[in-house]
């Protein structure tokens, strides 16, 4: 038989089965239990009469099996301490084998990080998110504990609904916004429901590799736009048959830093209208601007044609398994259908934390406090640059967490290969260039003065400046 019994209220699985007594089974059980480490070293057991109880069987059994296991080392007793799992010095483990050797190069992780992907999470306001839990967690309805909508909780999507007409320009109601785990299930939620295992989906020529797999995945071909100085060449939307949506940067290209143009926000729109497709607007750092207005979102255009995506991934930590979609109509229920069948739904209080969050001004006040401090180092890269590589043309500064370094063709890999040398985690712009791009490759560097803690920015300045090139 399989019993469990409770150490000072720690479950533990006994398996009595097996050959011989309950004597022999309990004996196997304990050592298994040891051997294992789900008994740590020091652990106090129950006394032989508690332990007799859970299990049914006769105390002097358990008596006797702690006897035993005590003289073989497994178990001590002492007088007043009860019976406890012995101390017991681990095998050591057999070292590993040596490599060949080969060529030498930077060892360990690297000390400074100016990879772009994630904010700087050592900012993230734990007192004030503690205190919207507590709020949040004691007006929240019995029901909020149940397994609730694929929709999300309604608090959340209502207090989203304003904040994003306040502060984004989008038009929606409380009942077109899905909230989701993230960005990437919002984006594979729709291409099942756009992609039907055929058809196409347009993507900006510099993205992120994994946000095209998931299209991939849900059946949909990827076709590359052109990227330059005014964003992605949406009027090539019309020389593509079979397109079901484009995906789009438009406040923040991402990794090349510049707003989509008027104009061409507007041929987006209107391919979008003519064809029945859907713009899948990426609000990519909408909400972190500092030398110009802010850019509001494509979706206040055409709320029937635009799908606006919007995370807590940037503005606050990716751990909170944030994000949330503003659905036209058609797409709702086709999206809600799909969720709610197997998908992961985000935590509903996380969710109620964030409405309170967002609903208590604190959010705002997060974001102010958080653009300052993303300007001050924004200005601290452009002016170590104009001090110590003023040959080196940086771009895409005016909102967001990275910034563009222009570099000499053919010299973007020795560059980030550099980097690793001084202990720096870089990327190159040609990483997040699509497969199949017409237009020819950029040597550039993406830095994401966003990401290291306060403590470690100048340091990962230094090691950046130290790895760019000479001037000539």
């Amino acid at each position: 038989m399989e019993e469990s019994w409770a150490t000072f209220g720690r479950d533990l699985h006994l398996d009595l089965t097996g050959p011989g007594g309950l004597r022999a089974a309990l004996l196997r059980a304990l050592r298994d239990a040891v051997r294992s480490g789900r008994l740590a070293p020091g652990t106090r057991l129950p006394s032989s009469r508690s332990l007799a109880a859970d299990l049914g069987i006769a105390r002097n059994t358990v008596a006797d099996a702690y006897a035993e296991l005590v003289a073989e080392g497994w178990l001590s007793a002492r007088q007043g301490s009860g019976t406890r799992v012995a101390e017991r010095v681990l095998p050591r483990t057999r070292p590993a084998a040596r490599r060949a050797p080969g060529p030498a190069g930077p060892a360990g992780p690297p000390r400074f990080d100016l990879t772009p992907g994630t904010p700087d999470v050592a900012a993230f306001p734990r007192t004030a998110w503690l205190a919207a839990a507590r709020r949040a967690l004691t007006a929240a309805p019995s029901e909020a504990f149940g397994y609730g909508s694929p929709a999300g909780r309604p608090e959340l999507r209502t207090v989203l609904a304003d904040y994003l007409a306040r502060a984004r320009g989008v038009r929606a109601d409380p009942e077109r916004i899905v909230v989701c785990t993230g960005f990437m299930q919002a984006l594979a939620l729709l291409g099942r429901a756009l992609g039907g295992g055929a058809g196409r989906l347009a993507v900006e020529s510099y993205g992120l590799d994994f946000h095209r797999e998931v299209i991939a995945r849900a059946g949909l071909r990827t076709v590359p736009l052109a990227v330059d100085e005014h964003g992605a060449r949406t009027a090539e939307l019309t020389a593509h048959d079979g397109l079901r949506a484009a995906l789009l940067t438009p406040a923040h290209q991402f990794p090349t830093g510049v707003p989509l143009h008027p104009d061409r926000r507007a041929a987006a729109v209107n391919w979008a209208r003519a064809t029945g497709g859907y713009v899948l607007e990426d609000d990519y750092d909408g909400e972190f601007r500092y030398d110009r207005q802010p850019v509001g979102a494509l979706q206040g255009l055409d709320p029937d044609h635009v799908v606006y995506l919007g995370t807590a991934s940037k503005s606050l930590a990716p751990a909170l398994r944030l994000a949330w979609m503003v659905l036209p109509d058609r797409l709702l229920d086709p999206v809600l259908t799909l969720k709610s069948a197997g998908e992961w739904s985000s935590g509903t209080l996380e969710q109620l934390t964030l409405a309170e969050f967002v609903s208590s001004g604190a959010y705002d006040r997060h974001l102010r406090g958080m653009r300052l401090r993303y300007r001050r180092r924004r200005d601290q890269l452009v002016a170590a640059l104009a001090e110590r590589a003023p040959h080196v043309h940086v771009s895409g500064i005016a909102a967001g967490l990275h910034a563009v370094l222009e570099l000499p063709p053919g010299t973007e890999r020795s560059i980030v290969q550099a980097a690793r040398w001084q202990g720096l985690a870089l990327e190159g712009l040609t990483r997040f260039r699509a497969p199949a791009t017409p237009t020819p490759p950029r040597d550039a560097l993406v830095v994401a003065y966003g990401t290291p803690p306060d403590h470690s920015f100048t340091g990962a300045l230094d090691a950046l400046m130290r790895a760019l090139p000479p001037g000539e």
